[in-house]
């Protein structure tokens, strides 16, 4: 396994800047989340960008998924929209345009994987058939320009999203089921839905993993915490991903520590680390 970081907790640095100090820490891996600024996927800088980018990770030893959940980079008004789950079909189609950018990014920089989410149903006259049917139709879309590009796909489960913990993540693999629809897993989040223990949700789901989120929280509470100032026990986390045979990125999700960026990484990478050695 590798430690990683999210490049959403860099949000006030150059993300070429924030790299070189995830690597001076000692990160191996970055979960790098495109977003305004010099990784916009609809700049027309952005090719250029990326072939740097995919140099200074070579150079730094670093290896990447690329993250998917910018907040306001396609509708400056409304968080995370439009989603595959949006009633427009040209808005559900901008979606998809974006996903298949970071597919293309993720070819380029040779990354694990591209991570994704359903979105939120905010329609309540729409059944939970019909919110599953216009997701896998558009995951169906996604799913094949991956596969072209050889990509692979890390579906993340949300709290508050329309596909939201693992039994709803089972659910959509009822309807949609590919070998690239992998999962991303935040073990935060399962703490906080009550989704215990988590070394079983590990231990069952592992073969499926390509990508994993972790950060400190509360039973109940969805709010990403430092290391120590939530409820959760790691050591027995860190030891059934290692049980698993994952070896990708464990990156660390602190977008809301933004603000004291290095301090945070460098106290998470301390926080973490040790237990990555035994």
């Amino acid at each position: 396994m590798l430690l990683g970081y999210n490049t959403n907790g860099f949000a006030h640095h150059d993300p070429f800047e924030a790299l070189e100090v995830l690597a001076e820490i000692g990160y191996r891996s970055v979960a790098i989340t495109l977003d305004h600024g010099r990784l916009n996927p609809f700049d027309d800088r952005f090719p250029a960008e990326l072939t740097k980018l995919r140099d200074q990770l070579r150079r730094l030893g670093l290896k990447s998924v690329i993250e998917t959940g910018a907040r306001y980079l396609l509708d400056p008004r409304q968080k995370h929209e439009p989603t595959l789950l949006t009633s427009d079909p040209a808005a559900r189609e901008r979606r998809i345009d974006f996903l298949c950018r970071a597919i293309d990014a993720a070819a380029v920089l040779e990354s694990d994987a591209v991570s994704l989410w359903s979105g939120v149903q905010r329609e309540e006259s729409v059944s939970a058939e019909e919110s599953l049917e216009r997701l896998s139709d558009g995951l169906r879309v996604v799913l094949r320009y991956a596969t072209e590009q050889g990509v692979q796909l890390g579906f993340e489960p949300e709290p508050g999203m329309f596909i939201d913990t693992m039994l709803s993540f089972e659910r959509l693999l009822q309807w949609i089921d590919a070998p690239n629809l992998l999962l991303t897993l935040d073990v935060g989040h399962l703490y906080c839905q009550g989704e215990v223990p988590i070394a079983d949700v590990i231990a069952r789901w592992g073969s499926r993993l390509v990508n994993v989120h972790v950060e400190d929280m509360r039973a109940g509470i969805h709010e990403h915490l430092m290391f120590g100032e939530g409820e959760m026990d790691f050591p027995p986390i860190i030891g059934a991903l290692a049980r698993s045979g994952y070896r990708g990125g464990v990156h660390v999700e602190l977008s809301r520590h933004s603000h004291l960026a290095p301090q945070a990484a460098r106290q998470a990478y301390a926080f973490l680390r040790p237990m990555f050695e035994r």
